[in-house]
């Protein structure tokens, strides 16, 4: 590691960039210490963030964790993505209101796989280690698993909002459940992490790492955790971004596999204040520079549109390459913005009439997937968002009739509607 990546900032200004949308850390005057001493010593720290392939795929939501092991790699520090294989044989109990089914090897070998191939769309894959913590797992054996399910009580593991809230409901838990922290805890002591990055719902499994640390005689690591992100039909209620987390389950989410023009696309698509959750979160801009931004644009100095074409083509770019980011914000300027929609790119819905001569619109939009439901249709075409053939439609009991139409929710969202 050449040490004057580690020095191109300051550790104040490192801290700056790598706390950004922080949920829990702890404790704030070690990360301190620790950027310091990697500073003056030209020495990276190791940073461990552990991802279980349970998912396949990952989302714009699973992409928060690692834009901030980006910028931890950007200063030069060395991150380790953990493949948690062995910890997939368990399955993680975190959040779940029932016991989750073990993957078997072979699982755990294909999703990993795929992983592997998604992350460097975000990390770079020169600067990143790739560990299995099977390496270490699987070596404790019996007796060393034994060792390690001693050093924690039955009743510190019901402080876990999860176990505790199962055993009241009394609902089943397994005692391999109560595994899964101590092992992904023993993670940290095996890598000698100085920092763990998590999701705010993995805290306690953090907390466990940080204790078997001190209980080895390490330097315990600081614990940083990150929000869940809000999916795209999030809104500003009451001054704060409320909202369905991003999922696949919900369609609210930006797949990093998905095409540059989709990416741009759902983006362009969301509220200005969602925008700007997401520009801190996930933009590789200075936080400095978002602030100022954000500023300019509430003050009218620079126009919001701007700021989410720049995100969009950033993100698009991140994941597609940036070519394919550039294509992507001229082709929306070109359909969108010059109003130059062509039906014949646009998906083909075919509804059957089933013996009525005509339907509601509000009962045919959901069909087609640009609406969730038929009160979200009502709704929008009574706010004007709704166009059938270019022409506004703001009548909830109008009705269309066998023929082939062109859809049109808001500005982003259409498609071809065949009725017959």
């Amino acid at each position: 590691m050449n040490p004057d990546a580690l020095r191109k900032a300051t550790p104040e200004e490192q801290f700056e960039e790598v706390t950004r949308g922080t949920v829990d850390l702890q404790v704030p005057e070690d990360l301190k210490k620790k950027l310091q001493r990697s500073y003056d010593k030209g020495k990276p720290l190791v940073i461990k963030a552990g991802f279980d392939p349970s998912r396949p795929d990952l989302h714009l939501g699973h992409s928060l964790l690692l834009t901030r092991m980006r910028r931890f790699q950007e200063f030069g520090h060395t991150v380790v993505f953990l493949i948690g294989d062995f910890t997939a044989l368990i399955g993680d109990p975190t959040g779940k209101n029932v016991t989750r089914p073990p993957l078997t090897r072979d699982e755990v070998k294909v999703n990993s796989e795929t992983y592997k191939q998604q992350v460097f769309k975000v990390l770079d894959p020169d600067k990143t280690v790739v560990k299995f913590n099977s390496e270490w797992l699987d070596a404790l054996g019996t007796e060393g698993m034994i060792r390690l399910a001693a050093r924690y009580s039955v009743q510190r593991m019901l402080e876990r909002d999860d176990f505790k809230k199962r055993f009241r409901e009394n609902r089943s838990i397994s005692i391999h459940e109560f595994l899964y922290p101590l092992l992904q805890g023993y993670d940290s002591v095996a890598l000698k992490a100085d920092v763990e990055l998590g999701a705010t719902d993995q805290l306690f499994n953090l907390l466990v790492g940080r204790q078997l640390m001190k209980e080895e005689g390490l330097e315990p690591q600081v614990i940083m955790t990150g929000p869940i992100l809000e999916g795209l039909d999030a809104k500003l209620v009451d001054g704060v971004i409320t909202g369905d987390k991003m999922s696949k389950s919900l369609d609210n989410y930006v797949g990093i596999d998905e095409p540059a023009d989709s990416i741009f696309g759902k983006l362009m698509s969301i509220t200005d204040d969602l925008m700007w959750r997401y520009y801190k979160l996930l933009s590789s801009m200075p936080l400095k520079q978002v602030l100022e931004l954000e500023e300019k644009t509430k003050s009218g100095a620079a126009h919001p549109k701007v700021a989410k074409v720049a995100f969009a083509q950033e993100m698009a770019a991140r994941f597609q390459g940036e070519e394919a980011g550039r294509k992507a914000a001229e082709d929306f300027d070109k359909r969108f913005a010059k109003k130059e929609l062509s039906a014949e790119e646009l998906p083909l819905v075919e509804v059957s009439l089933a013996g009525a001569e005509k339907l509601l619109v509000t009962k045919v939009l959901p069909e087609t997937k640009l609406v969730a439901s038929s009160t979200e249709a009502r709704k929008l075409m009574t706010q004007g968002g709704v166009r059938v053939n270019g022409e506004k439609v703001t009548d909830p009991k109008a009705e269309l009739g066998a023929g082939e139409y062109t859809v049109q929710v808001g500005r982003l969202k259409a498609a071809r509607l065949k009725l017959a």
